[in-house]
């Protein structure tokens, strides 16, 4: 009988071609974590950390093409999702995944970017709420991602939107706190449906790069989880990831940075 060997992490996301965020991000977390890394790419962008300049969208078909053919053939533990642009992709995505509930899903659903612009469709967010949302193991909306989901317009208490996310979609939920107005410390809050848990690292002066954290959060709760790590434990450890991220972050051209890298298991 062959053994299945190392288990293995997968992200579901779209590329940045200057390796900052995306499925680069989430390639340098599972790296980080001594973690096989699998890929679906659902979008390809010409991006750096000043911005998006051009999007190249991938058809559902080659979206689900590429899960075929790794879903049931590596040894994933965990996978994260990043955006998913249009209810089809999301779908594509869903459907996919419904068959594999022994995979641990964390579902970073980006929805609405630090200015407040939606990133994707009114429709597509009935999708995601619908389909996808539910197949999580936790979900990691930023605090207006979390209002939009919840429905609760301009509510600044993630502990409440938490639960109320929970009570929702019956999964875990984490809502982040980088985009909070608290300017000492970033908070984030988890509700796993049994008890509140509150993750706190101080907020760093100026730091050189800031660009794909959120993509490198999901993906580490997704390695650790993959290794084994209870979900508190997790997001514990990819909150600790992140932090050194930023605080090693480094320039890579004029005023051009990147988030650091820093080895945590293997």
């Amino acid at each position: 009988m062959e053994k299945a060997g190392k288990s293995c992490a997968l992200t579901i996301a779209g590329s940045d071609s200057g390796g900052n965020a995306g499925v680069q991000a989430d390639l340098r977390a599972f790296h980080a974590y001594g973690v096989h890394g699998c890929t679906v790419f659902a979008a390809l962008t010409a991006q750096n950390p000043f911005g998006v300049s051009a999007i190249y969208p991938v058809t559902p078909g080659f979206v689900q093409a590429q899960l075929k053919a790794v879903l049931g053939v590596y040894n994933i533990g965990a996978l994260k999702t990043g955006m998913l642009a249009t209810g089809e992709l999301i779908e594509a995505v869903s459907d996919a995944l419904k068959p594999h509930p022994e995979i641990k899903k964390v579902i970073d659903p980006v929805m609405i970017a630090t200015s407040g612009a939606k990133l994707i469709e009114d429709s597509a967010i009935a999708v995601l709420k619908r389909e996808l949302l539910p197949l999580a193991s936790v979900i990691t909306p930023n605090l207006m991602e979390a209002r939009e989901l919840a429905g609760m317009a301009g509510e600044e208490d993630a502990r409440l939107l938490a639960r109320v996310l929970y009570d929702k979609y019956g999964v875990g939920v984490i809502v982040k706190g980088g985009h909070s107005e608290d300017r000492k410390e970033s908070i984030d809050v988890l509700f796993d449906g049994q008890a509140l848990h509150e993750f706190g690292a101080p907020r760093l002066e100026n730091p050189i790069s800031t660009h794909g954290t959120g993509c490198s959060f999901a993906a580490a709760i997704a390695a650790e989880l993959t290794l084994g790590s209870p979900l508190e434990e997790a997001v514990r450890g990819a909150k600790e990831y992140v932090f050194r991220a930023i605080r090693d972050s480094y320039f890579v051209g004029k005023d051009c940075g990147v988030l650091g890298f820093e080895r945590m298991r293997g």
